[in-house]
């Protein structure tokens, strides 16, 4: 549902904006983001999840960008006979992008990032919070349909979370992952200052 949103809007934007010079060079500064919304039931049992992640950087050369970014995501599932579960994770973090071809339309990136991450969940009456880290990194590519208006899609193709819960006695969860299929691709929109 996601992807089949942000293609809607990238469709939209296209069909309405004239395609001119675009780039990125040194001093420019950029916000994008993404948002999410999925909604999925199956008989009796639903589940809805809601995430926004804006993020803003800042070209310290014509080929490196530095920048922060934020995360809010909030799901509940309802499965009968047992209790509601809802969570929700906040994010934080900063990125590094090389950029290969900074200065035309079409520019090809390399992503590393780092985020803390917090995740309070509600099942029932039980409530725990997780907090960890994640580290990862990836190819993307910007394309700019206009002056200030690019269309990005980011592959996090490698990362690495470490997670631990408050319960007593919990071990801490470590997760590496190399994405090869085509989830792991999120599509955003850039305005360039």
């Amino acid at each position: 549902m996601k992807k089949i949103l942000l293609t809607a809007v990238v469709v939209f934007t296209v069909a309405f904006t004239n395609a001119q010079d675009g780039g990125f060079s040194k001093g420019d500064i950029f916000i994008s983001g993404s948002f999410g919304y999925n909604s999925t039931s199956t008989g009796d049992a639903k589940s809805n999840s809601f995430e926004i992640t804006p993020r803003a950087g800042f070209f310290v050369s014509d080929n490196i960008a530095v920048g922060a970014r934020i995360g809010y995501t909030t799901q509940k599932q309802e499965i009968p006979f047992t209790d509601d579960a809802k969570s929700n994770v906040f994010t934080g973090g900063a990125f590094g992008r090389y950029y290969f071809t900074p200065s035309s339309k079409f520019s090809i990136f390399g992503e590393l990032g780092a985020n803390y991450l917090s995740i309070k969940t509600e099942i029932g009456t039980i409530d725990s919070t997780t907090d960890g880290f994640l580290i990862g990194g990836g190819p993307g590519v910007s394309y700019f349909i206009s002056d200030n208006f690019a269309l990005e899609a980011f592959w996090g193709a490698l990362s690495y979370s470490s997670t631990k819960s408050d319960f007593n006695g919990d071990e801490s969860t470590d997760l590496f992952s190399i994405g090869v299929n085509l989830d792991d691709i999120n599509l955003g929109l850039v305005y360039k200052f």
